[in-house]
């Protein structure tokens, strides 16, 4: 297997290039990829994690809670932004979203306030991105 990637971790946006290591060497991290052109440490690291384990940080909006404007009461609806507070593994983001679009909190909201702590059991908290007070 051989796969390209830029690396995205610092502005130098290195051209990472991946290849399974042949069956008679011993790659530096024990598992089988062996990284090339990066100039730095965490380029590998970055190619490492998106082959194996790829993470993401989410964004979306939750509904906000906000008397005669909820949709419980026919008005429009105002949305809260919020964020995963450290990157998320990718093949949970779908079920994450759920999640979060199934989410309604009161206003005031504050930035960094958690909306959803522990999201789905992995220790990764949803935070608001935007503070939002009562209208």
């Amino acid at each position: 297997m051989r796969r390209e990637l830029t690396c995205i971790t610092c502005p130098m946006g290195c051209r990472l290039v991946v290849e399974s290591a042949p069956e008679n060497s011993t790659p530096a991290a024990g598992d089988g990829l062996s990284i090339g052109g990066n100039r730095c440490p965490r380029g590998a690291a970055y190619a490492r994690e998106e082959l194996l384990a790829p993470k993401r940080t989410v964004t979306a909006t939750c509904r906000a809670a906000t008397g005669s404007g909820s949709r419980a009461q026919g008005g429009s609806a105002r949305r809260i932004p919020c964020r995963t507070a450290s990157p998320f593994p990718k093949e949970r983001v779908e079920e994450l979203l759920e999640a979060i679009y199934a989410l309604e909190k009161p206003l005031p909201v504050r930035r960094g306030q958690v909306m959803i702590r522990d999201a789905l059991g992995l220790g990764i908290d949803v935070v608001a991105t935007r503070t939002l007070d009562l209208e």
